[in-house]
């Protein structure tokens, strides 16, 4: 019931802002808040009650729904899946808390983003894989009205975009879903049966087809070069907040998705192709960082670092899937993926909310436009700062722990893909430096005379995520314990 909550609640905000008219000026936005904190809290709740020693699965629920094609209600959660779903509900809650322009209609706005919080968290709280799909594609609609209706420069151009080619990912995903359905001997779409099951062990051609549409669809949502050309402008055009949960919450939907579905339930056919899923994500890593380092818009440049860090996510997914015989290292490289997926969501939801408070005083995301407000805005700067820092993996922030886990996992399978790939780390450590020297430092142009601080709640919403970050690098063994035995037993079951 706790992970129903979680989910159910934001659908229930989003319908109360729907059909109740009549609201206070700043209603819409303080009850969008308190609806986003209560989820959250419902999943601290399931997080204090969960065994890291117990079963892969806790805190399940199983009702049914259709017995006759084997769809049922299923929720629940691993050790995996409850660390990416809370940090989810907190990137929500500092994204709908932050302040945007909403041009005149906060009960739609908040609307949206309730709507589109609680169709995000599904994704990572079900344990049906047809309910999976059906939040997986709903999430689409909330993410395209929030671009289209109050992004800017060309967000309905840029909402089309996303959606057709993340609705195309979907397609082939479920294609693949329905093969996965049928190879089974009695039809059912409950996740823990197929992983216990394994209906496609031994690989062959049909695992090889299901497979390829699995990783095609979670590949475009991730994303994964060459399949990332939909990202770049729907970050530049959307409004802060919601690039923040584009980044935080939906790319993870691709990553988490490689775990869940190829990962555990064909890895025999996931393990023939682990190098060459290897050798994607090096070049999404590599890709990533040389792009980002060439872009003069601010918002851009986080965007392509995000192509940069969803690489070593599924770099650490791959080498978890390897034919290598070192469990320890691949259970470090799952372990380190997900923590990768955490840390990018609370490093790059900070990084975009900081994009939409200068979008906020400027109008501009031109870095030639900025220069000297370290003096001007000094907390501004010094959490950019911190979340730059970050980002570059700098030892003692959340970043170092998760990108330390991947590596040491990788070298010990495919040294020569470690060493390749930690020249993104160079690449992303000169990027940011340049985009920070850029921004605060230098002489104060004249028409940056008046930039305003940080307010009040700005600073509160990013220095609650920069405390996570920070929490996370210092003592992540809290995160560590819940994730490590979901890895092991998914790396064990092999």
């Amino acid at each position: 019931m706790i992970l129903t909550l979680a989910w159910a609640l934001p659908l229930l905000g989003a319908l109360l802002l729907a059909f109740v008219p009549r609201w206070s000026a700043g209603g819409p936005r303080l009850f969008a808040t308190l609806v986003a904190a209560l989820s959250l809290a419902m999943l601290v709740w399931a997080w204090l009650g969960f065994d890291s020693g117990g079963p892969l699965f806790q805190h399940v629920l199983d009702v049914p729904w259709v017995p006759s094609i084997g769809v049922g209600y299923r929720v629940g959660v691993d050790g995996i899946a409850l660390a990416v779903v809370t940090m989810s509900a907190l990137v929500f809650l500092a994204s709908i808390a932050y302040p945007v322009d909403i041009k005149g209609q906060p009960r739609q706005y908040y609307g949206w983003m309730l709507f589109l919080m609680a169709t995000s968290l599904a994704v990572f709280l079900v344990l049906d894989l047809l309910l999976f799909y059906v939040f997986f594609d709903l999430s689409l609609v909330g993410m395209y009205f929030l671009i289209g209706r109050w992004g800017h420069g060309k967000p309905q151009l840029s909402a089309l975009t996303f959606f057709l080619f993340t609705f195309a990912g979907s397609l082939a995903l479920l294609l693949a879903i329905i093969g996965l359905y049928l190879s089974l001997d009695a039809p059912s779409f409950d996740m823990r049966l197929i992983i216990e099951q394994q209906p496609l062990a031994g690989g062959g051609l049909y695992a090889g087809l299901v497979f390829l549409g699995l990783m095609l669809g979670l590949a475009i949502k991730t994303p994964l070069v060459p399949l990332h050309t939909w990202l770049p402008q729907a970050h530049v055009d959307a409004p802060g907040p919601a690039s923040a949960i584009l980044a935080g919450v939906l790319l993870k939907m691709g990553t988490y998705g490689m775990v869940r579905l190829p990962l555990a339930m064909l890895p025999d056919t996931f393990e023939r192709y682990a190098l060459v899923v290897g050798i994607i994500a090096l070049v999404a890593i590599l890709y990533g960082a040389l792009v980002a380092l060439g872009q003069r818009n601010l918002k851009r440049r986080i965007a392509y670092t995000s192509i940069n860090h969803m690489g070593y996510t599924v770099l650490g997914i791959a080498v978890a899937a390897s034919f290598s015989d070192n469990l320890a290292a691949k259970q470090l490289a799952l372990t380190g993926a997900t923590v990768e997926m955490v840390a990018h969501g609370l490093i790059t939801g900070a990084l975009f909310l900081i994009c939409g408070s200068f979008w906020q005083r400027t109008q501009e995301y031109d870095l030639d436009h900025y220069g000297g407000l370290a003096h001007q805005a000094p907390l501004l700067t010094g959490l950019t700062v911190l979340a730059a820092f970050a980002s570059l993996g700098m030892p003692g922030l959340a970043g170092f722990v998760a990108e330390f886990q991947i590596f040491a996992g990788t070298f010990a399978v495919y040294p020569w893909l470690a060493i390749l790939a930690v020249l993104g780390i160079l690449i992303t450590a000169g990027l940011f430096l340049d985009l920070l020297r850029r921004l605060f430092f230098g002489r104060l142009p004249v028409h940056l005379g008046q930039f305003a601080e940080l307010n009040r709640v700005e600073a509160t919403v990013l220095g609650v995520l920069g405390l996570g970050i920070v929490i996370i690098g210092v003592y992540p063994s809290f995160l560590l314990e819940v994730i490590d035995g979901a890895s092991a037993l998914l790396i064990g079951g092999r």
